[in-house]
């Protein structure tokens, strides 16, 4: 049986100060931290061996760092993990990006559409990354796994797990909460790719 933790990333200083967070690198606050802790503790105790891979980006690194250092282990980075890419938009108020931001149609094609950020990437960019991110890591026998990303990267996450084609999932959005665990399983008898438990935050509370 393999069980994989999906933890999407604590509170980030681009959230406190209202960035647009993408590839801007913002760190973890002293909250954020905090969370992390916590997000360990849980990992400790449900997946003690687990391997640890993590987005890039620094906010995803520290929280995998935290992470690692309860266990005892290293982190893998993957860049294919980090969040969507909002080109200029990336580091600026949250405001720029509102005024700019063109949605995608509510029929036709979503997953490439232009969201009008110069730089930017679409969701299929996003997904094709992070897919084969996923792809990489479940080439891994180990039964406990965790994944340290983001928000839109996330989903993402969720849907490879489930195999859903790339072409399918223009209207999905599952949502995270900074330091949630999701907790993804696959039998050892039938193999099926159970979302056991979505965006789990009592370890917050």
């Amino acid at each position: 049986m393999r069980t994989i933790h999906v933890v999407t990333h604590p509170e980030a200083t681009h959230h406190v100060e209202g960035l647009v967070g993408g590839w801007h690198d913002s760190d973890l606050t002293p909250r954020g931290l905090d969370q992390a802790a916590r997000v360990a503790s849980v990992i400790a105790a449900r997946a003690p061996e687990a391997e640890i891979y993590s987005s890039d980006l620094l906010r995803t690194r520290r929280t995998a760092e935290v992470i690692a250092a309860r266990l005892g282990t290293v982190v893998v980075l993957d860049r294919d993990l980090r969040e969507k890419s909002f080109g200029e938009a990336g580091g600026r108020p949250q405001s720029w990006l509102d005024e700019r931001f063109v949605p995608p149609p509510e029929f036709g094609e979503r997953m490439r559409h232009d969201e009008g950020l110069p730089g930017a990437e679409t969701k299929w960019d996003l997904a094709v990354r992070v897919y084969a991110a996923v792809e990489r890591i479940l080439k891994s026998d180990a039964p406990e796994q965790v994944i340290v990303t983001h928000g839109m990267a996330a989903t993402f996450v969720l849907a490879a797990w489930i195999e859903m084609p790339l072409e399918s999932a223009g209207r999905l959005a599952f949502r995270f909460s900074p330091g949630g665990i999701t907790t993804l399983r696959e039998d050892d008898r039938f193999h099926n790719h159970a979302i056991v438990a979505l965006n789990d935050v009592a370890h917050l509370s």
